[in-house]
């Protein structure tokens, strides 16, 4: 699978600009500021409907304008698509395929898929664990499109069951006073029903992911390794793997919580209370990795995210943002021929010095709002 041609209307800093692409690699090379990165991130909104730098869309819209658009013809085989997303901060995002008649934002999702290499990824391992709950979900999107709605559930199951339990809270603490929580019961059964089909999923895919981690961080730092992934539930009463195991103990974990999540207003058990604990040799690699071995351990997990997609038949695009100077020159090296041999590897440099001679391809300068083929 690869992008043809990608179109961006009052997207970041681009009025417009229209930009052909050849498979195999395109580099993107240009100071620092001019609009490298834009053009990558729209290519992975495209694929996760998020962007990697920001957490909403508002600084994705031009300023002054009221919408942007992101466009691309996109190939698989012989099979040609055109997905647009239209970008409305403040109210719904529009998304159309092949020109057709409007269908929901997360029905794109599968038609582009990514795995994106950028400087924030040091977060995956020096972060906090909502940045690694964020990699395995989207993993888990990007392998089956439908946990978009799973995912969207929960968050909207747990949102309805964090106001009901901070009502009650308020109530308590102010006068003593009770509420009727005789739905949350109701909710219990949700929250657990839809966080069992998360968990399943997490819990599969870190098995899947953890030989080939293991694998990208002995090609990328010889020696250095092992590597091992250990996903870590938020109760110890959370053990199972299969799914209707897992909506039984997370009912019981909730039952066992619910006088301590009264008192705090919160829910203290579930998906997004779990960690991905990562760990170098013996050790937590957070706290106690080098910088080298942490930037190591977060382009494992990329390189091993690719090589899952590619498994499971579609090979995704690869973006590499900025990534190269900030690597030393072995890393460097070793990372430039691994990714090399990909249907479409795109990456954005600001001189041309820090591309690898091995990533030979399609050149386009960046500067003042403009891209120009070399």
């Amino acid at each position: 699978m690869h992008v043809t041609h990608l179109s961006l209307a009052d997207f970041r800093s681009y009025a417009r600009v229209e930009v052909p692409l050849d498979p195999g690699v395109t580099a993107f090379v240009g100071p620092n500021g001019q609009g490298k990165t834009n053009l990558v991130e729209a290519v992975g909104y495209l694929a996760t409907l998020g962007s990697h730098r920001v957490s909403s869309d508002a600084p994705l819209v031009r300023m002054g304008a009221d919408r942007a658009i992101i466009r691309a013809n996109v190939r698989q085989g012989e099979r040609q698509q055109l997905v647009e997303l239209e970008l409305n901060p403040g109210k719904a995002n529009r998304a159309r395929i092949n020109r057709s008649s409007q269908v929901r934002p997360r029905d794109v999702l599968g038609i582009v898929r990514t795995v994106l290499f950028a400087p924030e990824d040091l977060a995956l391992v020096k972060g906090d664990p909502g940045e690694r709950r964020r990699f395995l979900d989207e993993l888990i999107t990007a392998r089956s499109p439908r946990m978009a709605g799973v995912r969207s559930d929960y968050d909207r199951v747990l949102r309805q069951r964090n106001t009901l339990l901070k009502s009650a809270a308020l109530a308590r603490r102010h006068g003593g006073r009770t509420m009727d929580l005789s739905t949350l019961d109701v909710w219990d059964q949700h929250l657990a029903r839809v966080g069992a089909e998360l968990l399943s999923q997490r819990l599969d895919l870190v098995a899947a992911i953890q030989p080939l981690a293991d694998k990208a961080y002995e090609q990328l730092a010889p020696g250095g390794g092992p590597v091992a992934l250990e996903y870590k539930p938020s109760s110890p009463e959370i053990t199972g793997h299969a799914r209707e195991e897992l909506y039984e103990q997370l009912m019981a974990a909730m039952v066992e919580t619910r006088k301590s999540e009264i008192e705090r207003g919160v829910t203290l058990v579930g998906p997004h209370r779990d960690e991905l604990l990562l760990k170098l040799g013996e050790l937590p690699a957070k706290g106690y990795a080098s910088h080298g071995e942490s930037w190591s351990y977060a382009l494992a997990l990329r390189l091993a995210s690719y090589d899952l997609l590619r498994a499971e038949g579609n090979e995704p695009v690869l973006v590499l943002d900025d990534v190269f100077a900030e690597l030393d020159t072995r890393r460097r090296e070793r990372l430039a021929e691994l990714v090399a041999p990909g249907e479409q590897v795109l990456v954005t440099a600001a001189v041309d010095d820090d591309v690898p001679g091995v990533l030979t391809g399609t050149r386009f300068t960046v500067s003042g709002g403009t891209v120009e083929r070399v």
